[in-house]
């Protein structure tokens, strides 16, 4: 077998795997590029690749096409996300996957890989910009074969993570795309489950709104500082009684503590997470009301921002796996008429196709009760696992009506595996309208033109 370039020359496969070996084994400061800091694992071993001229093979070119396709066309989907995927050796891959988190959370992503021969896998975060779509920046990355990824969100903007693995690897891989807050919960002992007046409600008849979040707990409760930082201002107000001011450098906004019944702190103070910052109680403009801690994040320059997101954990889980792990990489069938391919895995996300009864997908991933899949187009989506079968039983054996060729896809300009004479026996595995996938008497799989057998 030949790798073609994109002229008229080629290396064999032996000379391909040797110097991906090579670019394997090579430490980042052993290339020219490698002196560039900023160059992601992705990045370094796509210009190790141009380096070596490898990606003028047809093997390259494919990586290189898989890379730009799963930042152009991610799948949507929702926050907590956990997908287990398939990357074959023999067809390079990459996925996809599009979601926006609040700002004042984080995201955490987790990549567990399986196989024999684990490949490394190049994991890059990306952040959108809904003025220039087609060019997202990358804001994050890991490369290891036990990845782990964590990164503040700055602006409620979509995100795209990636994932590619390196080239003649193959390997079972599960993401886990999670959210969490920034900042530690301010009261001790307590979750925003205690929070029961929230951002934006009316206060004083409609006069103002409410800045912040009043979070609920017995008088003289702990109120502890969510971040490392510096206290700026203790002192007592009309509105907010007793109050504490705390700064986040890094982040560049204070953190506002209203309503004690007494601080412990002074001006100046250094304080990590978790130190005790005065007592819950309902001071102020809170006389009247049960003890409670006003708790507002002001950034420098902007104004109030809704506190919310930085101190709430969703305790929800991704849904578990439910499809079978046998299909990954493999060819399946629809068992029903008019099966709706959709965007993501829900039953309210919008649809992408309709299917017929036999169509053929091949199954990319799984995530809780729903495949993710390829058309015969080269488009992905997610079928409900109840609506695919495998195609190990065939839906009909037949003979060929005249000499047909064996296609690599269902494309009349795709390559041709063989040719197939006519009278040869062929076992249909799954049908479109122009194309079917069959198997052949020595077990050789592919697509033929439907009229062939007409």
């Amino acid at each position: 077998m030949m790798f073609k370039k994109s002229t008229s020359q080629a290396f064999p496969v032996y000379i391909v795997v040797s110097m991906l070996l090579m670019l394997g084994s090579c430490s980042p400061q052993n290339t020219l590029r490698g002196v560039f800091k900023s160059q992601s694992g992705h990045e370094k071993y796509a210009a190790a690749l141009k380096d070596a001229k490898l990606d003028q093979t047809g093997l390259g070119q494919q990586w290189v096409a898989a890379s730009a396709k799963a930042l152009q066309a991610p799948v949507p989907v929702t926050l907590p996300f956990k997908e287990t995927g398939y990357f074959p050796a023999d067809k390079p891959s990459a996925a996809g996957y599009r979601f926006t988190v609040k700002r004042g959370q984080k995201v955490a992503v987790r990549v567990e890989t399986k196989g024999q021969n684990v490949p490394q896998v190049f994991l890059d975060l990306f952040e959108t910009d809904a003025a220039n779509p087609g060019n997202p920046k990358r804001v994050a990355s890991a490369d290891t074969t036990s990845l782990q990824l964590e990164y503040e969100i700055d602006e409620e903007l979509p995100h795209i993570l990636r994932l590619q693995p390196e080239l003649l690897r193959s390997g079972q891989y599960t993401v886990t795309i999670e959210t969490g807050p920034v900042l530690a919960f301010p009261v001790q002992g307590k979750d925003s489950r205690a929070v029961q007046s929230f951002w934006g409600q009316d206060r004083d008849a409609g006069a103002r709104r409410h800045e912040g979040i009043d979070i609920f707990a017995p008088r003289r409760t702990p109120v502890v500082a969510s971040v490392e930082g510096v206290v700026s201002r203790v002192n007592t107000t009309p509105i907010g009684g007793k109050v504490v001011w705390l700064t986040d450098v890094k982040r560049q906004q204070s953190l506002y503590y209203a309503h004690l019944d007494s601080q412990t702190v002074e001006p100046g103070q250094r304080v990590a997470v978790g130190d005790t910052l005065g007592l819950m109680g309902n001071t102020g403009n809170a006389i009247t009301t049960a003890p409670h801690l006003h708790f507002g994040i002001y950034q420098f320059g902007q104004g109030a921002v809704d506190p919310f997101p930085y101190v709430h954990q969703d305790r929800t889980p991704p849904a578990a796996l439910q499809i079978d792990t046998k299909n990954l990489n493999a060819w399946t069938r629809v068992t029903k008429e008019k099966t709706t391919v959709r965007e993501a895995p829900a039953t309210s996300s919008a649809s992408l196709a309709t299917l017929g009864r036999h169509a053929p997908v091949q199954v990319l991933g799984g995530s809780g009760s729903w495949y993710r899949v390829q058309l015969a187009d080269g488009r992905q989506g997610y079928i409900s696992g109840s609506l695919l079968e495998g195609v190990e039983k065939p839906l009909q054996s037949l003979k060929l009506k005249r000499e047909a060729p064996l296609l690599e896809t269902s494309n009349p300009e795709a390559a041709a595996k063989q040719t197939l004479t006519p009278d040869s026996t062929v076992r249909v595995l799954a049908k479109l309208d122009d194309f079917w996938l069959v198997k052949d008497q020595k077990g050789e799989t592919g697509w033929i033109p439907a009229s062939a057998t007409r």
